[in-house]
């Protein structure tokens, strides 16, 4: 055991992320959830009578199924199960990890399974204000007379649905547009950001054909006939090269901007989950952790400044917590939202301006050399599930930290509203 460590991360597995509208496109953010929660138990061999709590994220929230924690949990645990939903955009299943880690330590639980899901292929479309009030008006109407007054008011305008878009609702600015001009204010060319992209889909090929990656990934069979078996991510180009992603066109800014669809993350439906214990029921269970939680940290910065380099602030805190410097870091994984993102946040760490201005510290943090960050690519070529990634960086990071024999990992998340997470694991 690791003295002073009381949540041991025990396994941690996924589904395929593929691109929404494409082979997962069928499936609910509940049914993905129920099937990563399934196979991380049957990964490691536990009943679902074992499980004292149950806490899961998502972002795009379904109406119908608001606390997404407890329908995911009706479909695989005993009904006694308590469950609990949590949603922090981009870090929900990282703050579902959190939390869970927060039960144990706190004595209220001793086994705990987080994670998180999305479908992006659902999401809710919403109508006008007005055709909104009409619709409850039309659902009280006691006669015909009554629902054609209510009906009467509604103009052809309140009829077009509402464009869903990943905005900041305190400055209106998109995620990417908030990314472009973090790439022009920290000086991330076109070419820095192409050139990450294609490192993340050559590693990421590597790790699906090696088997790294698929040994993460639980087979989903697609409903309705299930005679069709996904068992890879489908995001991933081993094709692309520099020259390809050259020719994208910008995103958001159509004439001056260096973030395209090639160089940022796809739009992705999938599912995560991991296990979690106290101490006593490692011992009580017999089981080897993956690792050991050792520290968090969540920190939050102006929307309308920086918006997705909350990891810069957030890491040095975890480390803090930890005990441990950079220098001690292993492995290292960064949720690529956008390789602007990644860029800039990479480059904030290792400046001393920054440090001293941003942080109060008298000299930088650093990073790990990049031969050490996301070793088999990231978010940009894996896909992002808005809910799930988090805890997909966590089981992968814990499973690398044992391949190259590492013993502490370094995870970070930016997130909408200009927050930042992060999370050191020790090897068990």
């Amino acid at each position: 055991m690791k003295h002073g460590l009381k949540t041991a991360l025990i396994a941690g597995c996924r589904t395929p992320f593929t691109r929404a509208g494409t082979t997962l496109k069928d499936l609910t953010a509940v049914e993905l959830g129920r099937i990563a929660v399934r196979e991380v138990l049957a990964q490691s061999n536990l009943p679902g009578d074992v499980v004292d709590h149950l806490v899961f994220g998502t972002v795009v929230h379904d109406p119908r199924a608001p606390n997404i924690a407890r329908e995911v949990g009706l479909g695989v645990l005993p009904t006694s199960v308590p469950a609990s939903t949590v949603s922090m955009a981009c870090a929900s299943a990282n703050r579902a990890i959190s939390d869970a880690t927060g039960l144990i330590e706190l004595g209220q639980a001793h086994l705990a399974v987080a994670g998180g899901s999305e479908s992006l292929s659902h999401i809710p479309i919403l109508v006008s204000d007005r055709l909104s009030q009409t619709l409850v008006q039309v659902s009280k109407a006691k006669s015909l007379k009554d629902r054609m007054s209510a009906l009467s008011g509604v103009r052809p305008g309140d009829l077009v649905p509402q464009q869903p878009q990943i905005a900041e609702p305190s400055t209106g600015e998109t995620m990417g547009e908030a990314a472009e001009r973090m790439a022009k204010e920290n000086g991330i060319s076109r070419e820095e950001q192409d050139g990450w992209a294609l490192r993340s889909h050559r590693r990421a090929h590597i790790g699906l054909e090696d088997g790294r990656l698929t040994a993460e990934i639980a087979p989903v069979y697609v409903p309705p006939e299930f005679d069709e078996v996904v068992e890879r991510d489908n995001g991933v180009r081993s094709d692309t090269n520099l020259e390809a992603l050259a020719n994208l066109r910008p995103a958001f800014d159509r004439d001056h901007g260096s973030i395209t669809a090639g160089n940022a993350s796809p739009i992705t439906d999938g599912g995560a989950a991991v296990v979690l214990m106290s101490e006593a029921a490692v011992k009580a269970h017999g089981v080897q952790p993956l690792a050991w939680i050792r520290s968090f940290a969540i920190t939050a910065l102006d929307p309308g400044d920086q918006l997705l380099q909350g990891p810069a602030y957030a890491a040095p805190l975890a480390l803090d917590r930890a005990g441990i410097t950079m220098d001690d870091i292993d492995v290292m994984e960064m949720h690529e939202a956008f390789a602007a993102q990644v860029l800039s946040n990479l480059q904030a760490l290792d400046s001393d301006t920054f440090a001293r201005e941003e942080l109060g510290r008298s000299e930088k943090v650093g990073h790990p050399d990049p031969s050490r960050i996301n070793v088999m690519g990231g978010s940009i070529a894996l896909g992002h599930p808005f809910g799930a990634t988090g805890a997909r960086l966590t089981t992968t990071l814990a499973r690398e930290l044992a391949r190259q024999d590492g013993e502490f990992g370094l995870l970070t998340v930016c997130a909408a509203g200009g927050l930042g997470f992060a999370m050191v694991l020790q090897r068990a």
